[in-house]
């Protein structure tokens, strides 16, 4: 492999690594609204989910947008 497809290829990892985290960020936040015994913890869950749940949707694409191949002239 070239260089810049070890680079390519580490910021696509990155991307999709993001993309896992924020969803088992999801998901624990799920299980813990859902298992909680009492309210202010399910009301923790709620807030990880939904921080999860934007962190998967606006991490990836800044990445991709400051990783992105510049315009030729």
């Amino acid at each position: 492999m070239t260089p810049s497809d070890n680079k390519a290829r580490s910021r696509w990892l990155a991307i999709v690594g993001s993309r896992i985290a924020g969803s088992l960020g999801a998901v624990f936040g799920l299980v813990l609204a859902v298992r909680a015994p009492d309210w202010p913890v399910k009301v923790l869950g709620v807030a990880i989910a939904l921080s999860a749940l934007a962190v998967t949707a606006i991490v990836p694409a800044s990445l991709a947008h400051r990783w992105r191949t510049p315009p030729r002239p």
